[in-house]
């Protein structure tokens, strides 16, 4: 799988492995049998039939991918698009560093100082990131603050490796055990045929579970380091650090006219959704169905409030406000009111053009921060309709049916915990090749959530079988740009980190191996 350019060897880029893989799919209609599942008596029958040998209709199954996955695509571009204008705004940088002053403020305290502030700082800046991940995907984002927090972790006598691990480790740590990360859960349990988010209880304490586990092992490494600092593997290279420490990056807060009047806007709507729906709310906890009329009023009052005190202080806390409601109302919204893809797109994409209007951009600037936004993300977007190609290929080759009533017969042999253990390395696996979880979520889910069904396994546990397959390995793949981009700023070799990061990576891969387990033997909500 790698191609010789020159002297180098290049691995192949994620399109090109699709695309192989769609060839290998339009090779496989002409060799695999023909089958499908057909229901009889209420349950689902495996029955031969002839298959349909693909060949032209290789490049017509990209087109029709794409349609298939219209919603997703369209979806992954408003995000990106959105995420690009509230950083543009430098409204997240704003309420970093705020964080931060804070943290730090508190070595002051004599009681705070003993019982170790360090310590405090790296749990608050991990928790930090982690909830990022976990909620709204935090992954390329990482890269801009590994530049800020080293420095933090080098003036508190930690090294480089420290520092990373407070940003990249703990969001993509939250990437794995994410509650409402778009990009993970909600493309999987949309494929899936699940309710979106659904299930958020138990992937709430996975999340607690990891953290703790990620928690421990930086703290017990950065105190090694803050005992004997010479003792880090990075003690020289970071002398490149110790030289900037003094060096400090802020954000130029200020105060316009434009967020007061989107202020203005945004409450007056928020007021009359709230006035017209706010009866209708009615939270679905497993089976029972609560209502609570008094949930939408609440919040809007209090993001009137918050909107107001965050206007005082600048723009960038605005902004960073109008997110942090923005995921309230999305919570609200799906739990409450059903929401789906298309009202979470039209949330995320409010959010963004409320951010460039309170950051004073003019319309022609707000399109273009969209753009560009969109542009950079466009790759994402581009891999789920190119992947789900190859499910159009098998599908319409009429030998999905096959493969799924092989994997039955070979993998539901070793019971639920085995198979579902065999679905998770199987996932863990096609990470370190593919490190898109778009990609894997079209390729993957559409076969091994109905070969969930057949042995008996929830759909969600498939979910989740996905969710942590993917992200565990996102932090030691060469394949992953956003780690290489990472460990380049934070000047820390590839191998350097391997030989770091690879115990961890083994010791999560069991963990989620064992939260997995109770999908399988205990009744959980929402799965």
């Amino acid at each position: 799988m790698f191609f010789k350019k020159g002297t180098k060897i290049e691995f192949p880029n994620t399109y090109v492995i699709i695309f192989a893989i769609l060839v290998v799919a339009a090779l496989a209609t002409w060799v695999v049998p023909g089958g499908e599942y057909v229901e009889r008596d209420g349950s689902m029958e495996f029955v031969p039939v002839a298959s349909v040998p693909q060949s032209w209709q290789l490049m017509s199954a990209l087109f029709e991918g794409f349609t298939r996955q219209a919603g997703i695509i369209v979806f992954i571009l408003i995000i990106g698009g959105t995420f690009w204008i509230v950083n543009s705004v430098r409204a997240v940088d704003a309420g970093i560093f705020s964080f931060l002053r804070f943290a730090r403020g508190l070595e002051r305290y004599t009681l705070l100082r003993r019982l170790g502030v360090h310590n405090l700082i790296i749990v608050l800046v991990m928790l930090l990131f982690s909830l990022f991940g976990a909620v709204f995907g935090m992954s390329e984002e990482t890269i801009a603050f590994v530049v800020i927090v080293i420095p933090l972790a080098i003036s508190m006598g930690y090294d480089s490796i420290v520092g990373v691990c407070m940003v990249y480790v703990a969001a993509h740590v939250g990437f794995a055990g994410a509650m409402l990360n778009p990009f993970t859960i909600g493309i999987a349990q949309d494929i899936a045929g699940l309710p979106i988010f659904s299930g958020m209880g138990y992937r709430f304490f996975c999340w607690l579970v990891l953290n703790a586990i990620t928690i421990f092992f930086v703290l017990r490494y950065a105190a090694r380091v803050k005992r004997n600092p010479a003792s880090s593997p990075m003690y020289r290279a970071d002398a490149y650090w110790r030289n900037r420490v003094d060096e400090k990056a802020e954000v130029s807060a200020y105060s316009n006219r434009s967020s007061r009047v989107a202020f203005v806007l945004v409450s007056v709507v928020a007021a009359a959704f709230t006035w017209h729906s706010y009866s209708d709310c009615v939270l679905s906890l497993g089976a029972d169905k609560i209502q609570v009329p008094w949930l939408l009023p609440v919040a809007t009052l209090a993001f009137i409030v918050f909107s107001w005190l965050s206007l005082k202080k600048s723009v960038q806390f605005f902004v960073l406000n109008l997110l942090m409601f923005t995921i309230v109302y999305l919570v609200i919204g799906v739990l409450g009111y059903s929401w789906y893809i298309t009202e979470i797109s039209a949330l995320f994409l409010s959010l963004g053009l409320l951010a460039g209007m309170a950051a004073g951009y003019s319309p022609n600037r707000i399109v273009k921060e969209f753009m560009d936004g969109a542009k950079d993300i466009f790759s994402a977007a581009l891999i789920v309709g190119l992947a789900a190609g190859i499910i159009v290929i098998l599908e319409d080759g009429r030998i999905i049916g096959t493969l799924l009533h092989s994997m039955a017969s070979s993998l539901g042999e070793s019971g639920q915990t085995g198979s579902l253990g065999l679905m998770y390395a199987i996932q863990t696996l096609i990470n370190l090749v593919i490190p898109s979880a778009s990609a894997k979520a079209a390729i993957t889910m559409p076969i091994m959530a109905p070969f969930s069904d057949l042995i008996g396994l929830s759909r969600q546990a498939t979910v989740m079988a996905f969710q942590f397959g993917d992200g565990f390995t996102n932090m030691i793949t060469p394949t992953s740009g956003v780690l290489i981009a990472v460990l380049g700023i934070a000047r820390i070799p590839y191998s350097q980190w391997v030989k770091f990061i690879l115990p961890f990576i083994i010791g999560l891969i069991v963990v989620g191996f064992l939260l997995l387990l109770p999908t399988v033997y205990m009744q959980l909500d929402g799965f």
